[in-house]
């Protein structure tokens, strides 16, 4: 499936319940990539943030931007429950985008 560039805010979690990251931009699955090699220093390569566990798609980035603004103004565990009510088992979505599942030092199993 090839992908395309499209708006959307994305959350992603070091592990089912742990910490969570929040982010936006206009081509998910190359952001994904960048994530996942740490290629970007920061918060998601220092805490181990990779897992995809919920996304949303906009017509225009700034719908997108607004409800990521919106999302990182949420309480904790309203995050939690969306991410819940859409991906119950906090499943790595990026591998339903064509992405190759996360290798273990990539994620942070039980930590």
């Amino acid at each position: 499936m090839g992908h395309e560039s499209r708006p959307c805010v994305y959350i992603l979690a070091s592990k089912p319940y742990g910490t969570l990251y929040i982010g936006v931009t206009a081509d998910l699955v190359y952001r994904l990539a960048q994530h996942r090699s740490n290629a970007l220093p920061g918060f998601t390569s220092q805490y181990h943030v990779h897992t995809l566990v919920h996304f949303e798609l906009f017509g225009d980035m700034e719908r997108a931007i607004l409800r990521e603004k919106q999302l990182k103004r949420w309480h904790r565990q309203w995050k939690i429950n969306l991410i819940n009510d859409h991906n119950p088992h906090w499943a790595d979505l990026a591998v339903g985008l064509g992405l190759p599942p996360l290798a273990p030092n990539q994620t942070r199993n039980g930590s």
